[in-house]
């Protein structure tokens, strides 16, 4: 299975965005529990580096690292451990890094132009970003000219509306705070991490 196959097979990513981080391996087994095995590390954790290179060996999770902002970003996270990139934006600089080192990634894009821009420079994924803006028939308009692209909406999505964003022709869905509240996150309270994937997860059929 290739670094973003579980993505697309489970058609959940899960974003962490956390002040504090115990146990990155726990975490993502927590959510592999639950059933979300593909796992977003950010760089807005503090030493995301060593938190993504711990989790690295979690069996059957596949991590990476987003808000990639530069070059430099993108190769150090790629030599901790990333088995994909994300940006919030078209950041060409970041998408030849990860095109030299064969890591794939996904370009965060919104606007038409934009998203054909982040496919054109590679993207395996357009991140649909802020995808609460526009909504689920967004993605329906975006694949009247672009139909083969994968998009995968971020921002606002929630266990209530992820089947909807799906129906409109979403590869993968972004789990965010909903999943893994920093606070929880921050406690260390693993099952209620599982107990929140499995909601997520539940509500895809």
């Amino acid at each position: 299975m290739s670094a973003l196959g579980a993505m697309f097979a489970d058609r959940v990513v899960c974003v962490v965005r956390a002040p504090v981080l115990p146990s990155a391996p726990a975490l993502c087994q927590a959510l592999a529990d639950g059933g979300i095995r593909t796992v977003e590390l950010t760089f807005t954790t503090p030493d995301v580096l060593r938190h993504l290179s711990a989790a690295a060996s979690v069996p059957g999770v596949v991590v990476g690292v987003g808000t990639v902002l530069t070059a430099s970003d993108a190769r150090a996270a790629i030599d901790a451990g990333a088995r994909f990139l994300v940006t919030p934006g078209v950041l060409p600089a970041v998408a030849s890094v990860a095109l030299d080192a064969g890591v794939p990634f996904l370009l965060g894009a919104l606007t038409p132009t934009e998203v054909l821009a982040a496919a054109d420079l590679g993207a395996a994924a357009v991140k649909v970003f802020p995808a609460s803006a526009f909504g689920p028939r967004y993605l329906r308009d975006l694949h009247g000219p672009y139909p083969g692209l994968k998009l995968v909406p971020s921002g606002g999505v929630t266990a209530a509306n992820a089947a909807e964003y799906l129906a409109a022709g979403a590869a993968a869905v972004t789990a965010g705070t909903g999943v893994v509240p920093p606070d929880v996150v921050s406690a260390a309270d693993w099952s209620g991490i599982t107990r929140r994937a499995t909601e997520f997860t539940g509500g895809l059929t």
